[in-house]
Protein backbone atom coordinates (compact mmCIF):
# COMPACT_ATOMS: atom_id res chain seq x y z
CA UNK A 1 0.00 0.00 0.00
CA UNK A 2 0.95 3.42 -0.90
CA UNK A 3 -0.17 6.58 0.29
CA UNK A 4 1.07 10.07 -0.89
CA UNK A 5 0.82 13.54 0.71
CA UNK A 6 -1.59 15.77 -1.20
CA UNK A 7 -0.06 18.31 -4.33
CA UNK A 8 -0.03 21.16 -2.73
CA UNK A 9 -2.26 24.47 -4.13
CA UNK A 10 0.45 25.94 -6.77
CA UNK A 11 0.89 22.58 -7.97
CA UNK A 12 4.41 21.43 -6.71
CA UNK A 13 4.79 18.01 -4.58
CA UNK A 14 6.48 19.91 -1.68
CA UNK A 15 6.25 18.17 1.36
CA UNK A 16 5.58 14.45 -0.69
CA UNK A 17 5.91 11.65 1.30
CA UNK A 18 5.58 8.07 0.28
CA UNK A 19 4.32 5.49 3.10
CA UNK A 20 4.52 1.29 2.03
CA UNK A 21 4.07 -1.43 4.59
CA UNK A 22 5.21 -4.92 4.07
CA UNK A 23 4.86 -7.65 6.63
CA UNK A 24 3.61 -4.81 9.33
CA UNK A 25 6.81 -2.87 8.90
CA UNK A 26 5.73 0.97 7.38
CA UNK A 27 8.73 2.71 5.68
CA UNK A 28 8.12 6.33 5.24
CA UNK A 29 10.01 7.95 3.23
CA UNK A 30 10.68 11.74 3.10
CA UNK A 31 10.24 12.46 -1.13
CA UNK A 32 11.12 15.80 -1.96
CA UNK A 33 14.65 14.81 -3.67
CA UNK A 34 14.88 18.64 -5.32
CA UNK A 35 14.98 20.21 -1.89
CA UNK A 36 16.98 17.73 -0.39
CA UNK A 37 13.53 16.86 1.57
CA UNK A 38 13.24 20.19 3.37
CA UNK A 39 11.40 20.35 6.59
CA UNK A 40 8.53 22.79 4.62
CA UNK A 41 4.82 22.66 6.15
CA UNK A 42 3.79 20.09 3.71
CA UNK A 43 6.27 18.04 4.72
CA UNK A 44 5.00 18.77 8.59
CA UNK A 45 1.31 18.40 7.19
CA UNK A 46 2.25 14.75 5.61
CA UNK A 47 4.18 13.26 8.25
CA UNK A 48 1.41 13.95 10.41
CA UNK A 49 -1.38 12.77 8.26
CA UNK A 50 0.97 9.91 7.50
CA UNK A 51 1.32 8.68 11.46
CA UNK A 52 -2.27 8.86 12.30
CA UNK A 53 -2.80 6.47 9.70
CA UNK A 54 -0.11 4.25 10.77
CA UNK A 55 -1.13 4.51 14.33
CA UNK A 56 -4.68 3.61 13.21
CA UNK A 57 -3.96 0.98 11.02
CA UNK A 58 -3.55 -3.02 12.85
CA UNK A 59 -1.26 -3.94 10.29
CA UNK A 60 1.46 -2.13 11.63
CA UNK A 61 4.01 -2.45 14.10
CA UNK A 62 6.96 -0.84 13.25
CA UNK A 63 7.98 2.06 11.29
CA UNK A 64 11.18 2.89 9.28
CA UNK A 65 12.23 6.70 7.83
CA UNK A 66 14.30 7.49 5.30
CA UNK A 67 14.78 9.94 2.54
CA UNK A 68 14.72 10.18 -1.06
CA UNK A 69 17.95 10.13 -2.47
CA UNK A 70 20.58 11.87 -1.90
CA UNK A 71 19.85 13.56 1.55
CA UNK A 72 17.59 11.93 4.43
CA UNK A 73 16.71 15.34 5.55
CA UNK A 74 18.70 18.76 4.67
CA UNK A 75 16.84 21.20 7.60
CA UNK A 76 14.21 23.64 8.42
CA UNK A 77 12.88 26.13 5.14
CA UNK A 78 14.76 28.58 5.84
CA UNK A 79 12.09 31.23 4.48
CA UNK A 80 9.65 29.66 6.84
CA UNK A 81 11.94 30.14 9.94
CA UNK A 82 12.61 33.53 9.23
CA UNK A 83 8.80 34.01 9.46
CA UNK A 84 8.58 33.12 12.77
CA UNK A 85 8.27 36.02 15.07
CA UNK A 86 6.07 33.96 18.08
CA UNK A 87 6.73 30.72 20.16
CA UNK A 88 3.72 28.97 18.33
CA UNK A 89 4.86 29.24 14.79
CA UNK A 90 8.30 27.83 15.52
CA UNK A 91 6.78 25.26 17.55
CA UNK A 92 5.04 24.58 14.07
CA UNK A 93 8.23 23.79 12.60
CA UNK A 94 8.69 20.74 14.80
CA UNK A 95 5.41 19.28 14.32
CA UNK A 96 6.66 16.32 11.98
CA UNK A 97 9.28 15.59 14.03
CA UNK A 98 7.36 15.92 17.30
CA UNK A 99 4.84 13.96 16.47
CA UNK A 100 7.34 10.61 15.45
CA UNK A 101 8.87 11.31 18.47
CA UNK A 102 5.16 10.97 20.14
CA UNK A 103 4.79 7.54 18.66
CA UNK A 104 3.97 4.71 20.51
CA UNK A 105 4.68 2.22 17.59
CA UNK A 106 8.79 1.85 17.32
CA UNK A 107 10.83 3.83 14.76
CA UNK A 108 13.81 3.62 13.18
CA UNK A 109 15.89 6.18 11.05
CA UNK A 110 17.77 5.26 7.83
CA UNK A 111 19.74 7.90 7.66
CA UNK A 112 20.46 7.89 4.14
CA UNK A 113 22.56 10.94 3.55
CA UNK A 114 23.12 14.38 5.47
CA UNK A 115 20.60 14.89 7.88
CA UNK A 116 20.90 18.52 9.17
CA UNK A 117 19.34 20.54 11.92
CA UNK A 118 15.71 19.93 11.98
CA UNK A 119 16.32 17.11 9.47
CA UNK A 120 18.85 15.85 12.55
CA UNK A 121 15.90 16.42 14.76
CA UNK A 122 13.76 14.20 12.97
CA UNK A 123 16.72 11.51 13.10
CA UNK A 124 16.92 11.98 16.90
CA UNK A 125 13.07 11.47 17.32
CA UNK A 126 13.46 7.80 16.25
CA UNK A 127 13.96 5.28 18.64
CA UNK A 128 17.02 4.06 16.73
CA UNK A 129 19.45 5.45 14.36
CA UNK A 130 20.68 3.46 11.18
CA UNK A 131 23.37 5.12 9.57
CA UNK A 132 24.47 4.72 6.17
CA UNK A 133 28.39 5.49 4.94
CA UNK A 134 27.06 8.47 3.35
CA UNK A 135 25.34 10.16 6.20
CA UNK A 136 26.29 13.11 7.25
CA UNK A 137 25.34 14.65 11.16
CA UNK A 138 24.94 18.26 11.06
CA UNK A 139 23.52 20.35 13.61
CA UNK A 140 24.32 23.06 11.96
CA UNK A 141 22.78 25.94 14.13
CA UNK A 142 25.82 27.50 15.08
CA UNK A 143 26.74 28.12 11.57
CA UNK A 144 23.48 30.35 10.71
CA UNK A 145 23.69 31.76 13.70
CA UNK A 146 21.08 30.29 15.34
CA UNK A 147 20.28 28.81 18.56
CA UNK A 148 19.07 25.01 18.42
CA UNK A 149 15.33 24.19 18.79
CA UNK A 150 13.09 21.42 18.88
CA UNK A 151 14.72 19.60 21.62
CA UNK A 152 17.85 19.40 20.15
CA UNK A 153 20.17 19.33 22.71
CA UNK A 154 18.23 17.64 25.26
CA UNK A 155 18.02 14.50 22.45
CA UNK A 156 21.79 14.63 21.68
CA UNK A 157 22.53 14.77 25.48
CA UNK A 158 20.38 11.98 26.23
CA UNK A 159 21.36 9.64 23.21
CA UNK A 160 25.03 10.44 23.81
CA UNK A 161 27.03 11.84 26.11
CA UNK A 162 27.99 15.92 27.27
CA UNK A 163 31.20 15.74 25.15
CA UNK A 164 29.60 14.81 22.10
CA UNK A 165 26.62 17.05 21.94
CA UNK A 166 28.98 19.59 22.89
CA UNK A 167 31.12 18.93 19.91
CA UNK A 168 28.34 18.51 17.70
CA UNK A 169 26.38 21.63 18.87
CA UNK A 170 28.85 24.41 20.54
CA UNK A 171 31.90 23.51 17.71
CA UNK A 172 29.67 22.72 15.02
CA UNK A 173 31.38 19.63 14.19
CA UNK A 174 29.81 17.24 11.39
CA UNK A 175 30.15 13.40 11.71
CA UNK A 176 29.87 11.03 8.90
CA UNK A 177 28.25 7.42 9.46
CA UNK A 178 31.09 5.48 10.73
CA UNK A 179 31.83 8.59 13.23
CA UNK A 180 28.85 8.78 14.44
CA UNK A 181 27.97 4.63 15.00
CA UNK A 182 31.58 5.31 17.11
CA UNK A 183 30.01 8.38 19.31
CA UNK A 184 26.56 6.31 19.78
CA UNK A 185 24.99 8.97 17.79
CA UNK A 186 23.58 6.05 15.60
CA UNK A 187 23.42 2.48 16.49
CA UNK A 188 25.34 1.41 13.47
CA UNK A 189 26.80 1.96 10.44
CA UNK A 190 25.73 0.36 7.39
CA UNK A 191 26.93 0.12 3.65
CA UNK A 192 24.22 2.42 1.46
CA UNK A 193 23.16 0.08 -0.72
CA UNK A 194 22.24 -2.65 2.21
CA UNK A 195 20.70 0.20 4.57
CA UNK A 196 16.99 0.38 3.73
CA UNK A 197 16.82 -3.37 4.01
CA UNK A 198 18.83 -4.13 7.48
CA UNK A 199 16.18 -0.99 8.86
CA UNK A 200 13.16 -3.29 7.46
CA UNK A 201 14.42 -6.35 8.81
CA UNK A 202 15.19 -4.86 12.26
CA UNK A 203 12.08 -3.18 12.37
CA UNK A 204 10.74 -6.23 11.12
CA UNK A 205 11.66 -8.05 15.06
CA UNK A 206 9.55 -5.53 16.72
CA UNK A 207 6.73 -5.54 14.43
CA UNK A 208 6.34 -9.34 14.86
CA UNK A 209 6.05 -9.11 18.81
CA UNK A 210 2.66 -8.48 20.47
CA UNK A 211 1.14 -5.26 19.79
CA UNK A 212 0.71 -4.24 23.38
CA UNK A 213 3.40 -5.77 24.72
CA UNK A 214 5.85 -3.85 22.23
CA UNK A 215 3.95 -0.59 22.92
CA UNK A 216 4.20 -1.25 27.19
CA UNK A 217 7.61 -1.74 26.39
CA UNK A 218 8.94 1.19 24.47
CA UNK A 219 6.76 3.29 27.17
CA UNK A 220 8.66 1.78 29.85
CA UNK A 221 11.96 2.29 28.75
CA UNK A 222 11.04 5.94 27.82
CA UNK A 223 9.74 6.26 31.37
CA UNK A 224 12.79 5.31 32.57
CA UNK A 225 14.43 8.94 32.32
CA UNK A 226 12.39 9.77 35.73
CA UNK A 227 13.69 6.50 37.66
CA UNK A 228 16.48 6.92 40.02
CA UNK A 229 16.70 3.83 41.99
CA UNK A 230 15.91 0.47 41.97
CA UNK A 231 13.02 0.00 43.96
CA UNK A 232 11.23 2.33 41.24
CA UNK A 233 12.49 0.50 38.59
CA UNK A 234 11.05 -2.72 39.66
CA UNK A 235 7.88 -0.92 40.42
CA UNK A 236 7.24 0.65 37.15
CA UNK A 237 8.21 -3.02 35.48
CA UNK A 238 5.85 -5.21 37.77
CA UNK A 239 2.34 -4.06 36.52
CA UNK A 240 3.31 -4.07 32.38
CA UNK A 241 5.34 -7.39 32.81
CA UNK A 242 2.09 -8.99 35.05
CA UNK A 243 -0.44 -8.00 32.08
CA UNK A 244 1.84 -9.62 30.12
CA UNK A 245 2.02 -12.99 31.92
CA UNK A 246 -1.88 -13.53 30.56
CA UNK A 247 -1.29 -12.23 26.91
CA UNK A 248 -1.91 -14.38 23.94
CA UNK A 249 1.75 -14.93 23.08
CA UNK A 250 3.27 -15.85 26.72
CA UNK A 251 -0.01 -18.12 27.29
CA UNK A 252 0.66 -19.75 23.88
CA UNK A 253 4.54 -19.90 24.00
CA UNK A 254 3.73 -22.21 27.46
CA UNK A 255 1.82 -24.52 26.10
CA UNK A 256 3.43 -25.39 22.99
CA UNK A 257 6.83 -25.66 25.53
CA UNK A 258 4.74 -27.98 27.88
CA UNK A 259 3.37 -29.69 25.20
CA UNK A 260 6.84 -30.61 23.87
CA UNK A 261 8.20 -31.43 27.56
CA UNK A 262 5.04 -33.85 27.63
CA UNK A 263 5.66 -35.60 24.54
CA UNK A 264 9.52 -36.27 25.21
CA UNK A 265 8.32 -37.38 29.02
Amino acid sequence: MKWWAPVSETGNNDGMITLDVVDRVATITLNDPGRRNIVSAALNAAVVEGMNELESRDDVGAIVVTGAAPAFCAGADLDDLAACDTEDKLRSIYSGFLRLADSPLPTIAAVNGAAVGAGLNLALACDVILAGESAKFDTRFLQIGLHPGGGNTWRLRRITDLQTTMALVLFGEVVDGARAAEIGLAWKCIPDADLLAVAQSMAAKAAAGPTEVVRSMKATILANDAITNSDDAVAAELGPQLASLSGDAFVELLAKLRAQIASKS
